[in-house]
């Protein structure tokens, strides 16, 4: 991929920019407890059909030039594979996890440790309940930040504090989307995509006055994740299932790229919940 190949649909013009991620492989996915309302344990999963899944969609993101860096996964952690709330770093600085549910917890500390060993040695574990890229998002300078379901509202001003960065809090309700991730994607420097019944009124407001050219989602297409997407800035890979959100993000000049991820999804993580991005000083 050119790292800057452009498109042009509806006289918008969109450029790809080459990223950093960190995936990690789901050896050992099973769906063993709830803590989500996607997740039954009565409902049978395959760790292969798993790891065939998300292979496509680590071979996706290299065969579009991205760098994509694996942390090994541990036996006993079956939601290690979503990456995305292993921590959040900007700025080559890393804040990571402290995960509401016992069941994930242990996940900090191999998050930790390989951040610290890849460089970033200004690693650290959050002080409060804050669960990683699933809740701080970047968009351009600022980043939006999600509480409701697993992260605690002090872990915005924490984040803020860290990152040197102006933070926006955002309340989800709707307990299917508890991950700001799972309802709201960022597209580039200043664009989203979201689902507006999964925040309160007041955030709501926050959205539309901020981002008034937002790409609405409707209800189905919300409903398959199609919000849980990775953009870079012209290519953005969610779940195929998402038709309607892939017709508005061709109008709008994207190149959208469907992913099976009905596996994944039975643990409630789909295309963005695997992908951490590794932002360097340089890559902002």
């Amino acid at each position: 991929m050119q790292a800057e190949a452009k498109s042009q649909a509806s006289g918008s013009a969109r450029t790809a920019h080459r990223r950093n991620y960190l995936m990690c492989k789901p050896t050992y996915y099973d769906v063993n407890y709830s803590i989500n309302p996607w997740m039954n344990p009565d409902k049978p999963t395959s760790a292969g059909l798993a790891v065939s899944q998300w292979q496509r969609l680590h071979d996706t993101l290299v065969g579009l030039g991205h760098e994509v860096e694996l942390i090994d996964p541990e036996p006993g952690l079956p939601d290690m594979v979503f990456a995305a709330n292993g921590a959040t770093v900007v700025d080559g600085r890393a804040l990571v996890a402290r995960f509401r549910y016992g069941q994930r917890a242990d996940e900090a500390t191999y998050y930790l440790k390989w951040l610290q060993e890849h460089g970033y040695p200004e690693a650290r574990q959050a002080e409060y309940t804050g669960e990683g890229e699933g809740d701080f998002l970047l968009v351009g300078d600022v980043i939006l930040a999600g509480s409701g379901f697993r992260t605690d509202v002090r872990a915005h001003a924490e984040a803020a504090e860290f990152f040197g960065r102006t933070v926006v809090g955002l309340t989800l309700v709707d307990p299917h989307f508890y991950h700001l991730d799972t309802a709201l994607a960022v597209l580039g420097d200043d664009d989203i995509m979201y689902n507006p019944r999964a925040f309160s009124p007041e955030s709501l407001e926050v959205l539309e006055e901020r981002y008034p050219d937002a790409i609405l989602a409707a209800e189905a297409d919300a409903a398959v994740f199609g919000l849980n997407a990775v953009s870079d800035g012209r290519n953005v890979i969610l779940p195929q299932e998402a038709v309607g959100l892939m017709a508005q993000l061709r109008e709008r000049g994207y190149e959208p790229i469907g992913a099976d991820m009905s596996e994944l999804l039975k643990a409630g993580g789909a295309s963005k919940c695997c992908v951490l991005e590794l932002r360097t000083k340089e890559s902002g």
